[in-house]
C-alpha cells in the first residue's frame, strides 16, 4: 500500500524542515515589521500623515469629510490609493523577478532612497514614494507555514493573537496564535527607532530605512529558493 500524503507530512524530516522554515519566516517578518515601523513613525512625525497604518489614514479621511475639508480629503484619498497601488505593484514586481525577495526590496530602497533626498518643503512625492514602497513591501511575505502575517499593520494580529488568547483560556490547544506578536513587536520596535531618528535627521531619516531594506534583500539571499515561494504571494 502507498503511504498517504498525511504519513508523508509526518515524517521527521520534513517536519524538522517545517520548523526551521517558520522560524526564519518568522524572523524575517519580525525584520520587515521593524522596517514598517520605522517608515512609518519617520512619515508621521515629519508629515503627520501615516505611511503604511492606512486604517488610521481612512479615520482622517472619514473625518475630513464630515469637516468638509476638501484639501485634506484630496491628500488623503491620494495617500490610500497610493498604498492600494503599491500593494498591486509589489505582486506585478514580485511576478516579474521570479518570487524573489531581493528585487523587490531593491525597489522598496530606492523608492526610500528617493522619499529621503526629495526636499522637504515638498512633502507629498516623497511621502507618496514611501507609501508606495510600504504597499509593495506585503509582497515580501504573506504567510508563514500557513499562517496569515500583516507587515505594514498589525490591528489583524492582534485580534488573531486576542481569538486565539480567548480559545487557549477557554481550553483549547490551537497552534500559531502566539506567533501573531512577532509583526507587532517588530512594528513597535521599529517606531521607536524611527522616532529616535526623526529627531535627529526628519525626513532624511528614511535613509536608514532603506538601508535596512536593502541589507534584507541581501540576507534573503540565504533563504532557500521553495522557502521563498512558500512566504511570497502566489
Amino acid at each position: 500500500m502507498l503511504p498517504s500524503a498525511t504519513t508523508h507530512r509526518a515524517t521527521p524530516g520534513h517536519l524538522h524542515t517545517q520548523k526551521w522554515r517558520g522560524r526564519v519566516g518568522l524572523t524575517l517578518v519580525a525584520c520587515l515589521s521593524v522596517l514598517a515601523g520605522m517608515t512609518d513613525a519617520i512619515g508621521f512625525m515629519a508629515s503627520g500623515d501615516f505611511v503604511s497604518f492606512m486604517s488610521g489614514n481612512t479615520t482622517r479621511l472619514a473625518v475630513a469629510i464630515s469637516d468638509g475639508d476638501l484639501g485634506l480629503t484630496l491628500r488623503l484619498s491620494i495617500l490610500v490609493a497610493t498604498f492600494v497601488l503599491g500593494n498591486a505593484l509589489g505582486v506585478i514586481v514580485s511576478r516579474l523577478s521570479g518570487r524573489r525577495a531581493l528585487p523587490l526590496l531593491l525597489c522598496i530602497a530606492a523608492l526610500l532612497c528617493a522619499a529621503a533626498a526629495w526636499p522637504f518643503e515638498q512633502q507629498l512625492p516623497a511621502l507618496l514614494a514611501a507609501i508606495t514602497a510600504m504597499g509593495m513591501l506585503n509582497a515580501c511575505v504573506e504567510e508563514v507555514n500557513g499562517l496569515p502575517v500583516g507587515l505594514t499593520y498589525v490591528t489583524g494580529a492582534l485580534s488573531r493573537f486576542g481569538r486565539g488568547l480567548g480559545r487557549w483560556l477557554l481550553g483549547e490547544r490551537r497552534n500559531g496564535w502566539r506567533v501573531q506578536l512577532v509583526p507587532w513587536t517588530g512594528m513597535f520596535v521599529g517606531a521607536v527607532i524611527g522616532a529616535l531618528l526623526e529627531r535627529h535627521l526628519g525626513l532624511q531619516a528614511l535613509f536608514f530605512s532603506a538601508l535596512l531594506a536593502g541589507v534584507l534583500g541581501v540576507v534573503a539571499l540565504k533563504i532557500p529558493r521553495r522557502w521563498q515561494l512558500g512566504y511570497m504571494p502566489r
